[in-house]
C-alpha cells in the first residue's frame, strides 16, 4: 500500500498584497522568498503556497481547512481602501477568524486584519514612520498568549523593528489586546486568542530591503530628503531585533520557536 507522506505536512499560505519590486526580485527572487526565508523551516517538511491577492489570486474556500496558518504581507495600498481585492480579502479574513485559523498580519496585513474584524484604521496622525523603531511589549499581557509566554524568557521588554508605514490601527477589534506599542504608534502589535496576530513593523525585512524602499519613496517624492536621511541614519547606527521577532512569529504560527 502506498503511503502519502504529505498527509502530515503542514501547509502555510502567503497572501501577497504587493507586487514584487525590481530590487527584491533581483536579490531574493520575490517577496515570497523573503517571507519563507524568515518564517519557514525546510527541515520540518512544510509547504508554503503563494496567493497574489493584490492581483486577484485567492485560495479556494474549500481548501482553507488544509492550511495551518496564513500570513498577510505589507502593501503600498491603503488597508481602508475599497478596491475589490481588499474587500474580498476582508471577507476571507473574517472566514479564517470564524474557523479560528492562525492569521499573521504584517504592516498592511496588520491593518487590514484589524479592519476586517471590526477595528478602526486610518492615516497616522504623526505621519510616516520609516526606519528602526523601539517597540515596548506589554509584559502583563504576555502570559495571556501562550505563543508569547513560550518564547519570552530570552526576549527583552523592548525590541527594535523595521517600520515603513503611514497608516496605523486607531482602535483594535472587540476582544483584541494590544500587545506592544511605541512612542510613535499606539498599536504596534495586537492579538485575539491564539489565532490572530497583527504586527505593524516588518519582522521579515532586512536592512537592504528597507534602504531600497526609502530610495524609491524619495525618488517618487513621497518622502522628503531630510526625512529619508534621518531614516537611513537610524538604520546605520543600530540593528533590528530580527531574530526575536522571527521567534515570536514562528511561535505564533507553529506553537514552537
Amino acid at each position: 500500500m502506498k503511503i502519502d507522506h504529505q498527509i502530515d505536512m503542514k501547509r502555510y499560505a502567503l497572501l501577497l498584497a504587493a507586487k514584487d519590486s525590481d530590487y527584491v526580485m533581483k536579490m531574493y527572487g520575490g517577496y515570497f522568498n523573503v517571507f519563507v526565508n524568515a518564517f519557514g523551516d525546510d527541515d520540518e517538511g512544510e509547504k508554503w503556497d503563494l496567493f497574489r491577492v493584490v492581483e486577484g489570486e485567492f485560495p479556494e474556500m474549500e481548501d482553507l481547512h488544509k492550511y495551518s496558518g496564513f500570513v498577510i504581507s505589507g502593501s503600498p495600498y491603503d488597508a481602508y481602501g475599497n478596491e475589490f481585492w481588499i474587500l474580498k480579502l476582508c471577507f476571507l479574513l473574517q472566514t479564517l477568524d470564524a474557523m479560528e485559523k492562525k492569521v499573521l498580519g504584517i504592516c498592511f496585513g496588520h491593518q487590514v486584519l484589524c479592519r476586517a474584524l471590526g477595528g478602526k484604521i486610518g492615516k497616522a496622525y504623526s505621519g510616516w514612520d520609516i526606519g528602526l523603531r523601539k517597540v515596548r511589549l506589554a509584559r502583563d499581557l504576555t502570559s495571556s498568549f501562550s505563543f508569547l509566554s513560550n518564547c519570552m524568557d530570552d526576549i527583552p521588554p523592548c525590541l527594535s523593528i523595521i517600520e515603513c508605514h503611514q497608516d496605523e490601527v486607531w482602535e483594535v477589534p472587540d476582544g483584541a489586546e494590544v500587545i506592544a506599542f511605541s512612542e510613535k504608534t499606539s498599536v504596534e502589535m495586537f492579538g485575539i486568542g491564539e489565532h490572530i496576530l497583527g504586527i505593524q513593523g516588518h519582522p521579515e525585512y532586512t536592512k537592504d530591503i528597507v534602504l531600497n524602499l526609502i530610495a524609491r519613496l524619495l525618488n517618487t517624492n513621497l518622502i522628503e530628503s531630510g526625512f529619508a536621511e534621518d531614516a537611513k541614519w537610524r538604520l546605520e547606527v543600530a540593528e533590528p531585533d530580527r531574530k526575536s521577532w522571527v521567534k515570536i512569529c514562528k511561535s505564533f504560527l507553529k506553537g514552537r520557536y
